[in-house]
């Protein structure tokens, strides 16, 4: 049977929660985003989903204060059969933020902390790092809160466009041996040419499938 990749159709927004009683039902599988404020977060999820303004993209640090629900739909071809499959990707609040106050910061981790260690439709996690930089202290110590969750985790690094092919491999490199990673749980991404889009949706696409 011809089996064709998975591709994403439709996306629109369902729902922002800072608590469990606020998550959007009917309950789908989950598929969260998390990295540095500024870190284009945002941006990504408008290259992935091909939809410019899903995501709000703003260049303050700290802007998304809640955990932001989408729903999304997925496409493939089985032979002539047409399969497909909704599910939720959800946009966690950025960690790092400078400008916030203290009181807040300490909120918002509540709440992502809530979520990431209790949520029972949680199959995949992107953690976002920015590619131009070395893993940060932030970076490194979400990573292995992550892999405390028991969660299953793919770093993604973000604005590979800006990089040389070269430069971005050495990164790419340096983050594996920092975090321990092998190539299934890494992946360069530039949401400007999209490069990589469609390994990324597929790779997310084995956790919901």
């Amino acid at each position: 049977m011809n089996v064709k990749q998975w591709d994403l159709i439709t996306a629109k927004y369902v729902a922002s929660a800072v608590k469990s009683e606020q998550y959007p039902l009917p309950a789908l599988e989950e598929i969260a985003f998390i990295g540095r404020s500024n870190v284009g977060k945002s941006s990504l999820i408008n290259s992935l989903t091909r939809c410019r303004s899903l995501a709000r993209v703003s260049g303050s640090p700290g802007k998304t204060q809640t955990l932001n629900f989408y729903e999304l739909c997925a496409k493939r071809m089985l032979g002539e059969a047409e399969e497909r499959r909704i599910f939720h990707l959800v946009d966690l609040p950025g960690y790092g933020f400078a400008r916030t106050a203290k009181d807040n910061r300490e909120q918002w981790s509540a709440f992502i902390s809530k979520y990431l260690e209790n949520s029972e439709h949680l199959k995949l996690v992107f953690q976002l790092v920015d590619i131009r930089h070395k893993p940060m202290e932030s970076d490194i110590a979400c990573y292995h809160w992550l892999m405390d969750c028991h969660r299953p985790t793919i770093v993604v690094l973000t604005k590979a466009d800006k990089l040389s092919k070269s430069a971005a491999m050495a990164q790419k490199e340096l983050f594996k041996r920092e975090l321990g990673l092998d190539d299934s749980r890494i992946i360069t991404y530039s949401s400007t040419a999209h490069t990589m889009r469609n390994e990324l949706i597929n790779r997310l696409m084995e956790y919901i499938d």
